[in-house]
């Protein structure tokens, strides 16, 4: 049996025996919006929770527009241009938009990726466009602090706006549940202080901070939070099948478009499942998400349900530019150098996170279930040594091996990685 796993921007054939039994977990079938533009449209003008958005924009002067960064696959190419237009037709000048990419503390996205980021030459021409960097002190606007402690300093060009809207995609994400909406500002435009509060072993470890679950899930308790510190805001959010095509796009409220969005995205994506397995396949769903290692972790977490204790977990990823940022390199080698327990130890004392040591933190949950095997074409010899996992040279027979070894061949396949969570559910009934 041949399977094509999502890597890079060509897919990665699997080649299993047919006397297997193989279970391919993918989202459900979705329905595929056949005049995407037009229900851009229709949403801009029939919102969820506010006004059509030629009425919110009437009397404003200021907009400011989030955008997620490279590592998201959002149809901007679709969105972007009818809610431009839309503003323009409300009497909005175009040198008073200003479109923010929301990068955390992610690297900024320029040139020729901007613009395949944006995936529309008129839009492009037509405002202007900024990178967000979550270290420069005086682009923020500190707000108060949280109950939990967390500092609120967020982009002061969001802030200052009188319009604010969020653009995003909504999918499970492996800390806040779903993507999208709220976590397009926190962290996306926060700074640097903000966020490695936010991302502290304080919320991570809470058993709520998972994929899928929204309620009762700290970091979305936080956001919603800090939302309320700031005021208004809008949102457009999109659900995209498994081809990248645009399933779902509503507009209004940001908290309430977004549960209305993940609310549709759940009946898709969350896929039960009646059993676990010794031997689980996986991807960090192509690019763009699996140009990193850093990114690659989220297709770990998400298949870690489906593990039985000392199985064997395999994942898919390019990671085409490496491993990631320089502190997520240092955390990773703290953590080969500490060793697991170690290290989650040295971190639990924190009450602000080292950058990009909560990935680092996340990879230690499905390694405490079983193993972790790595396949990738992107990472060094050095870089290969810092993953923290077993890698693999010969997917196929590390793959066979794992089955006899374990003797057993049910084996579980996800193609698409993180964009879809199977949770087991031993009593669910089709």
């Amino acid at each position: 049996m041949q399977i094509k796993m999502y890597y890079g921007k060509k897919g990665l054939l699997l080649n299993l025996p047919d006397d297997w039994d193989i279970t391919i977990i993918k989202k459900k079938r979705m329905p595929i919006l056949k005049k995407p533009i037009d229900a851009v449209y229709f949403a801009l003008k029939n919102p969820v929770g506010s006004k059509p958005l030629v009425e919110e924009a009437k009397g404003c002067n200021d907009v400011c527009i989030l955008i997620c960064d490279v590592t998201r696959p959002v149809p901007n190419s679709i969105i972007l241009s009818p809610l431009i237009k839309k503003l323009l037709e409300a009497g909005i000048d175009a040198d008073h938009i200003t479109m923010l990419v929301a990068t955390g503390l992610h690297r900024p996205n320029e040139g020729e990726e901007l613009k395949e980021l944006v995936g529309d030459d008129w839009v492009l021409n037509t405002v202007k466009i900024f990178n967000h960097f979550a270290k420069n002190d005086d682009d923020h606007i500190y707000l108060g602090t949280t109950k939990r402690g967390i500092p609120v300093k967020l982009d002061r060009r969001f802030i200052d706006a009188d319009l604010r809207i969020v653009t995003g995609l909504v999918e499970p994400h492996f800390m806040a549940g779903y993507s999208g909406g709220r976590k397009v500002i926190t962290p996306g435009i926060a700074h640097q202080d903000t966020i490695t509060s936010f991302h502290s072993a304080m919320f991570l470890e809470d058993p709520n901070a998972a994929n899928s679950v929204v309620e009762g899930n700290p970091l979305h308790e936080e956001q919603l939070e800090i939302l309320g510190m700031i005021g208004k805001c809008l949102a457009i959010n999109t659900v995209i099948d498994e081809e990248r095509r645009l399933s779902f796009v509503n507009f209004g409220d940001i908290v309430k478009s977004h549960l209305a969005a993940v609310e549709y995205a759940r009946e898709y994506l969350e896929i039960p499942i009646k059993k676990r397995f010794k031997t689980v396949i996986t991807s960090s769903a192509g690019y763009p998400l699996d140009t990193t290692y850093y990114q690659t972790v989220k297709g770990m977490v998400g298949a870690m349900d489906l593990l039985l204790p000392g199985g064997n977990l395999f994942i898919v990823s390019e990671c085409s530019e490496g491993l990631g940022s320089p502190e997520f390199v240092e955390a990773q080698r703290r953590l080969i150098t500490l060793g697991n327990e170690k290290f989650l130890e040295e971190i639990l004392a924190k009450k602000h996170a080292s950058i990009d040591e909560w990935d680092t933190e996340m990879l230690l949950k499905p390694m405490r279930i079983g193993n972790i095997h790595l396949y990738t074409e992107g990472l060094s010899e050095s870089e290969l040594k810092l993953t923290g996992v077993n890698i693999v040279k010969s997917l196929d027979e590390a793959i066979r091996k794992s089955v006899e070894d374990a003797n057993d061949k049910n084996v579980a396949v996800i193609p698409e990685g993180p964009y879809v969570i199977p949770f087991y559910k031993p009593k669910y009934e089709e």
